[in-house]
């Protein structure tokens, strides 16, 4: 009797101590079961627990309207938990996503853009009439990857333009005042230019770039406004690998006439140039983490494509087969498939999933992915979810790509927050 007793109180805690456990399961849980429903109107608990849990909305603020959309894209709420409407759980903010479609791209481009200011790539010393080696700007402070703005309360948008006043102010005072931007913080100083003999002229010891240029794939375009988005990820300067702020820049057609297959510890490459008369061209109003953004004009077309498709959030994207497409040869546009390996939740730079290359043709040309192929667009389920973004050094056939969603939020030119 007693035995029998023991049992039963046995089983009683076991059923109690798995009720605890998957009451504190769906605790843990309830921010992503709520998380899952960002492409609906309303957050929603399913399943036995909508019969125990109320989801109260505290209050909504609307998220930054995008520039690729007419109208709001999402709306934050906060949102709190109550077992039966009474007891608290647990509070939580939802971003509610509202549907969007978009064109996607695939289309090569060719990329020119000029800094705002001029970039700082590296150091040479200036070697005076006694034949001696000196630095004059990285003596006062000047170093790799800052950007020049102004000397003598002049701007600089030019390597040019820096030339010219640093040996003007050589001439006139024998030293020049400079307004640099390091790390994010304006700087001044006072450097003392050295007369080059070599050259004649009175030079501060730096080389210093004005502008960048490459091929990359345009992600998508919005046929209500001609906005797009390409890249997937934000234009560095090749020597310092800082991100380039825009001053000018636009986008155009590009042709590609070779390919350089990539190997193991060796990216392979599109090699193309640009197209002299263009069919469309674009400007480049931001390079962010997650691509270049601006307004297109002229004809985009995508064959595969002839209407906006709708955008998949990143709720949408799951592991298993998608497609993408790019250009590999001349300006046409080819669909390939690829595996969706792995997604990554809750990251906002442009390394949101990775891919693998699985269409036979494609590996046989290019190896897998390569570079030029940033920006292709991929759809998944007849949606656009992402854009691929980056190679694995060692292994071509995979690499990483980013979410659509992402990009949206990249794209929302500043000064256009709302409050609902």
């Amino acid at each position: 009797m007693e035995d029998d007793k023991r049992v039963k109180k046995r089983s009683v805690l076991l059923v109690i101590s798995l009720l605890y456990c998957t009451f504190l399961q769906l605790l843990v849980e309830l921010p992503q079961m709520h998380q899952a429903q960002v492409s609906q109107v309303e957050p929603s608990v399913s399943g036995i627990w909508s019969k125990v849990i109320r989801i109260e909305k505290t209050s909504s603020v609307s998220a930054s309207s995008s520039s690729l959309s007419n109208s709001q894209v999402s709306q934050k709420l906060d949102i709190a938990y109550k077992l039966f409407g009474i007891f608290p759980l647990k509070t939580g903010e939802v971003e509610v996503m509202s549907p969007m479609s978009l064109i996607p791209g695939g289309q090569s481009i060719g990329v020119t853009l000029q800094t705002k200011g001029v970039m700082v790539v590296g150091q040479a010393p200036v070697v005076d009439k006694n034949g001696k080696n000196s630095f004059p700007a990285k003596d006062a402070g000047i170093q790799v990857g800052d950007i020049l703005l102004k000397i003598e309360n002049q701007d600089v948008k030019t390597d040019q333009e820096v030339s010219n006043a640093i040996d003007a102010a050589g001439k006139q005072k024998g030293t020049a005042t400079v307004l640099f931007k390091h790390q994010d913080q304006m700087v001044e100083k006072v450097v003392t230019p050295i007369y080059c003999v070599e050259t004649g002229r009175y030079r501060m010891g730096l080389f210093v770039r004005d502008e960048a240029a490459g091929v990359g794939t345009l992600s998508f375009i919005n046929p209500a406004n001609n906005l797009y988005g390409a890249l997937g990820h934000v234009i560095t300067d090749a020597d310092t690998n800082q991100k380039i702020e825009v001053y000018n820049g636009k986008v155009i057609a590009s042709t590609i006439y070779a390919i350089e297959k990539g190997k193991r510890g060796h990216p392979g490459e599109k090699i193309g140039s640009f197209v002299p008369n263009s069919s469309f061209s674009g400007t480049i109003e931001k390079n962010t983490m997650t691509g270049i953004f601006g307004k297109m004009n002229g004809q985009v077309e995508n064959p595969y494509f002839k209407e906006a498709i709708p955008v998949g959030w990143e709720s949408d994207v799951k592991v298993g087969p998608a497609k993408i497409y790019t250009v590999i040869k001349g300006e046409k546009i080819e669909e390939f498939t690829v595996n969706i390996d792995r997604v990554m939740h809750n990251r906002t730079d442009s390394k949101n999933m990775i891919i693998r290359v699985t269409d036979p043709r494609l590996l046989e040309v290019t190896g897998g992915i390569i570079q030029g192929m940033s920006g292709s667009p991929i759809v998944q389920d007849g949606k656009l979810i992402g854009a691929v973004t980056h190679v694995f050094v060692n292994d071509a056939q995979r690499g990483y790509g980013v979410f659509i969603q992402n990009m949206i939020n990249d794209s929302s030119m500043p000064g256009k927050q709302e409050a609902a």
